[in-house]
């Protein structure tokens, strides 16, 4: 995967924990999947999307097309490989949480963790523009990036309703719309050239408003578990 692609905000790589290393089968999987996702986009990147087919990431790869399907269920997961990741760390960052802590609370820090790491999953960093460029340019990678938001806001209100969080699925919906768009406005001044630190800036006053404005409507207030 070039360096342009390799880190994009919802395709990327498979991090391992140095401190809690994963069996040697784990971690040879892992580098298979890893593998196959940098040649795919580095054939993306080149090519576009909709002009690379499965057969031949698998042919570059020097794996079969079964095998690509066994790692990704589809094409477009191949690209978009972070749906799973952001799924798990919403999920995560409520609960595992800290005791004084409401879901909410945990989720703002998480946000602002990401971008202050300027982790793909922010946005945040002019060198995933070339990813949301071939995003834009595929209606298939459009529509699977929709589908991965309802995953993740899925995961995000299952999390919830595990701490007896008042009105789970509609506190998941409103967090998951409201980093969207915070998502999304950046990804869009980047696109346009606006400087990464002016962007960042924004990025974080709007995620901060975004919390406040949540944990006002009463949804976010401490939950019973």
């Amino acid at each position: 995967m070039n360096d342009e692609l390799s880190e994009g905000p919802v395709g990327g790589r498979d991090g391992l924990d140095d401190a809690n290393p994963l069996p040697l089968r784990e971690r040879k999987k892992r580098a298979t999947r890893r593998r196959i996702s940098d040649i795919a986009t580095r054939l993306f990147g080149e090519r576009g999307f909709d002009a690379v087919t499965v057969a031949e990431v698998a042919r570059a790869a020097d794996v079969s097309a079964m095998t690509v399907f066994n790692y990704f269920p589809r094409k477009e997961d191949l690209f978009l490989d972070r749906i799973p990741e952001a799924a798990d760390l919403l999920a995560t960052a409520v609960r595992e949480r800290a005791p004084d802590e409401t879901p909410l609370t945990a989720l703002r820090r998480l946000t602002l963790r990401l971008l202050d790491e300027r982790h793909p999953l922010s946005a945040v960093g002019e060198s995933y523009v070339p990813f949301w460029r071939i995003v834009i340019g595929s209606p298939a990678l459009r529509a699977r990036a929709r589908e991965g938001v309802e995953e993740v806001e899925t995961a995000l209100a299952a999390a919830l309703a595990d701490t007896g969080t008042p009105d789970p699925d509609l506190l998941a919906a409103l967090v998951v719309a409201a980093y969207r768009t915070v998502f999304v406005g950046t990804a869009r001044r980047l696109l346009a050239g606006d400087p990464e630190a002016e962007v960042a800036e924004d990025h974080r006053a709007r995620l901060e408003t975004a919390f406040t404005a949540l944990e006002r409507t009463g949804l976010g207030r401490r939950p019973v578990g």
